[in-house]
């Protein structure tokens, strides 16, 4: 079986990098509207990237676009319930718009620790905080192919679909 992921250490980001605990600043429906400072909450959150490679290897860009990703046991149930499965199985074959599931770095083969992108909300960091992350973070895992032409063709398929 071809693997789904590789082990990466470098700064260097490319599509399909996994990249745990990043910084993201929510800002509110109300923001801007307010007299002098506001206050600006940054969770942490699981990020793949999603930028091309080919535009990530440009030193003029200045944002790199990524998705959330979530443990398809993040709620904390291991024991995956048929109505879950089901689920699963419809955002596998491609039924859920905009979610995509994705085999776990490392256990492929549970199916309780696969992956979960989320492309409906695009995320956009600067390339400096990122490369800046990937260093922190050492070892990080990186799609591989063919599954990250596969990823990439499933964003794709998300943002030419006709309403």
């Amino acid at each position: 079986m071809v693997p789904f992921w590789c082990n990466v250490n470098e700064r260097s980001l490319r599509q399909g990098d996994l990249m745990h605990g990043c910084l993201v600043p929510v800002v509110g429906p109300r923001f801007g509207t307010a007299d002098g400072a506001e206050e600006i909450p940054v969770p942490q959150a699981d990020l793949i990237v999603v930028t091309q490679s080919c535009d990530l290897a440009n030193p003029e860009i200045p944002l790199v676009a990524l998705c959330r990703i979530l443990s398809v046991s993040d709620d904390g149930e291991t024991n995956l319930s048929k109505k879950r499965r089901e689920q699963l199985e419809g955002i596998r074959k491609g039924r859920h718009a905009g979610l995509h599931l994705l085999a776990s770095p490392t256990d492929p083969e549970d199916n309780a620790e696969a992956l979960i992108v989320d492309f409906r909300q695009i995320i956009s960091l600067p390339v400096g905080y990122l490369t800046i992350r990937a260093e922190e973070l050492g070892d990080r895992w990186r799609l591989d192919s063919p599954y990250l032409e596969h990823f990439s063709q499933a964003l794709a398929r998300f943002f030419m679909r006709v309403g």
